[in-house]
């Protein structure tokens, strides 16, 4: 799947406006639920984009069953 810019800043706002780290699937409800709309069509497809921006060094990973996400500090 390509997302573009957009789609990844919106799970960036979510992220950051959270008060702790998410899973995917909270943070699918939230897009979801922001505007009733995503790109995304299941909470594997967003853990997959996540991980991906994890080796960039954009995101971290918690790996906790289930894992959680967070936006890295820079």
């Amino acid at each position: 799947m390509q997302t573009t810019p957009s789609d990844f800043d919106r799970v960036e706002g979510v992220l950051a406006a959270a008060d702790e780290p998410l899973t995917a699937r909270e943070i699918l409800a939230a897009l979801e639920a922001d505007d009733g709309e995503t790109t995304f069509e299941s909470p594997h497809q967003l853990a997959t984009v996540l991980g991906r921006r994890a080796k960039t060094g954009e995101v971290t990973v918690i790996a906790q069953q289930p894992y959680r996400y967070t936006i890295s500090e820079d």
